[in-house]
């Protein structure tokens, strides 16, 4: 019986060990095999490149050279990982000549302002965050003293409050060509009780907006699953091409749409 109990505990160490492993790779198509402009893409807190790999694959096929980083979101602070961020552009994103084009979700959009804020990027493009908790996040106001959060979170999570000290309220408005697309849809009522106005789940739809964007659109959609919403893919896609959102395509997949400036 012990015995039994013992391959148990080995076999879930193995299996911790590799999810573990599997957050630090850094996933990248060889962009040397397309001219396309780059595309940065940033996964949110607790996930890994696999859910962005939609996005990935849409953008590939339209031509884009994609990069789909995993990064140690739960392990480092806000800034060690924009200091990350840094070095993965600098090694994958050689060529000068090619724009540097963005997309976020969630924590993602955090870290790429505070890299934003601290390194020039000559060749930048333009950028789409995903339910960024730009103005910080009112769960994080409730739960940030819970030891279960901030083992669940680590320290990157805990930066993301809504003080006027946290993160996100400290690095300041955008100068480069953001767009922004947010949900009003939560699958989880007890969250949404805590945060004031329309909100996905994790964060209001209110505080997801950043001084100096360019559009801003508001999806029936949760916080953890926008970046597979084909009509969100579609809107990502025209605003790195255009610099805007498009009006809602008839019988598309979203059915409520909002766009404001």
């Amino acid at each position: 019986m012990k015995e039994v109990k013992l391959h148990k505990i080995i076999f879930l160490l193995v299996i911790f060990v590799f999810i573990s492993l599997s957050q630090y790779r850094s996933l990248a198509f060889d962009t040397e095999k397309s001219s396309g402009n780059y595309v940065v893409l940033l996964h949110g807190l607790g996930r890994t490149s696999k859910s962005m790999w939609m996005l990935e694959r849409k953008l590939a096929n339209r031509g884009f050279s994609v990069v789909n980083l995993d990064y140690p979101s739960r392990k480092y602070s806000v800034e060690y990982l924009s200091g990350y961020l840094r070095n993965m552009i600098h090694n994958l994103c050689t060529d000068e000549k090619r724009k540097i084009h963005f997309v976020t979700h969630s924590l993602g959009g955090i870290i790429l302002r505070c890299y934003l804020k601290e390194n020039q990027v000559k060749n930048i493009g333009r950028i789409v965050m995903l339910s960024p908790s730009n103005q910080g996040s009112d769960l994080v106001d409730n739960f940030e003293e819970n030891v279960f959060f901030r083992i669940a979170t680590g320290p990157s999570g805990k930066q993301l409050g809504t003080k006027s000290s946290s993160i996100p309220n400290t690095i300041g408005p955008v100068n480069y060509e953001v767009g922004i697309i947010t949900g009003n849809r939560s699958i989880n009522p007890i969250y949404s009780r805590l945060i004031p106005g329309a909100d996905d789940g994790k964060v209001s739809v209110d505080r997801s907006r950043i001084e100096g964007m360019a559009d801003f659109l508001v999806v029936s959609h949760t916080h953890t699953f926008i970046m597979n919403s084909p009509e969100v893919i579609k809107q990502v896609i025209h605003f790195l091409e255009k610099g805007r959102f498009d009006k809602l395509r008839k019988g598309g997949g979203d059915k409520k749409i909002q766009k404001s400036k």
